[in-house]
């Protein structure tokens, strides 16, 4: 039993990125600032911009695979289906927005952050059918699916507006 309570410990720290999930107003927004954060840092290393797409890329699929688990038995402990306090599906989310341009200005970096917040607050098909999914599946894959609608406005925008 202790370590069955440790893991789960363990998986709703890491579900929560720390206990940010526990900020007391919008915590999904917090939880997307996480995100931000690191697209930031690693936007500002010296990599190319493949080296950090390639980057970000592994680390929106090591925190996807890492978040499955630990959002999963989030759900076990809160008692409830994709509790606010979960935000380690924003931080994917938030990350794979940028995947085409991880050395982002501030303009583009809060340009991405709200982009990904409309999606993942709308959730636009398939995102809302994903979120049905049982267990960590589901709470990770409609924001992979609010990121993917995220990258493409951002794409269209860096093409079609010339801008960023």
């Amino acid at each position: 039993m202790v370590v069955a309570e440790r893991r789960a410990g363990i998986a709703v720290h890491i579900a929560t990125c720390a206990g940010v999930g526990y900020f007391p107003i919008a915590p999904g927004t917090a939880g997307s600032l996480v995100g931000v954060v690191i697209v930031a840092a690693v936007g500002r290393a010296p990599f190319s911009t493949g080296g950090a797409s390639a980057i970000l890329a592994s680390l929106a699929t090591g925190i996807f695979a890492v978040g499955v688990w630990a959002a999963g038995h989030a759900e076990k402990y809160f008692g409830r289906v994709d509790p606010g306090a979960v935000v380690i599906d924003e931080v994917v989310g938030q990350i794979i927005t940028f995947l085409a341009y991880p050395g982002a200005t501030w303009k583009w970096l809060i340009a991405g952050f709200l982009a990904f917040r409309v999606f993942d607050v709308v959730k636009p098909f398939p995102a809302r059918r994903a979120e049905q999914v049982a267990g960590g599946w589901g709470i990770m894959l409609d924001d992979l699916a609010a990121g993917v609608y995220s990258l493409a406005t951002m794409a269209l925008m860096r093409s079609v507006l010339k801008w960023g």
